[in-house]
């Protein structure tokens, strides 16, 4: 499996690594959401206006979310993320994520190890690629 993302330029000008992918709202449709894709995140995180666009029942989170800003306000929400694999097949990640519900918490959902765990992550500025590698596919370094 393969998931491609992309080095997007967000609203602060700077070029990030991005996924875009949907995320099952409570009345059953799917909302497009852009996802950081970063190797740091412990966990998948949703930022507040995605929250709010959701309409999920929320629960009150028993763990911190926490980063370069230190700890902010989250609950808990029950849903799917649906991503883009290579053949244009669709990966469906099923779980509870965390969401932050302040708007100035965080700027762009987040996409962590609960899912980039699954994969092989290559995140590669200079050759321009962002990509999730699973299953089937892998990757190899070579001196040029």
């Amino acid at each position: 499996m393969r998931i491609d993302g992309a080095w997007l330029l967000c609203d602060d000008q700077v070029v990030r690594p991005l996924i875009i992918g949907e995320i099952l709202t409570d009345n059953g449709s799917w909302e497009s959401a852009e996802f950081l894709v970063d190797t740091g995140a412990d966990r998948t995180v949703f930022s507040a206006p995605i929250l709010n666009k959701l309409g999920l029942r929320s629960i009150a989170s028993h763990e911190q979310v926490s980063g370069l800003g230190g700890v902010v306000k989250s609950v808990v929400v029950e849903t799917q993320i649906r991503l883009t694999r290579e053949n244009a097949g669709k990966a469906i990640f099923r779980g509870q994520y965390a969401a932050v519900t302040e708007l100035e918490s965080l700027d762009i959902s987040v996409l962590g190890r609960y899912i980039t765990g699954l994969f092989s992550v290559i995140v590669d500025r200079l050759g321009d690629m962002v990509c999730l590698l699973g299953q089937r596919h892998g990757y190899r370094i070579e001196q040029n």
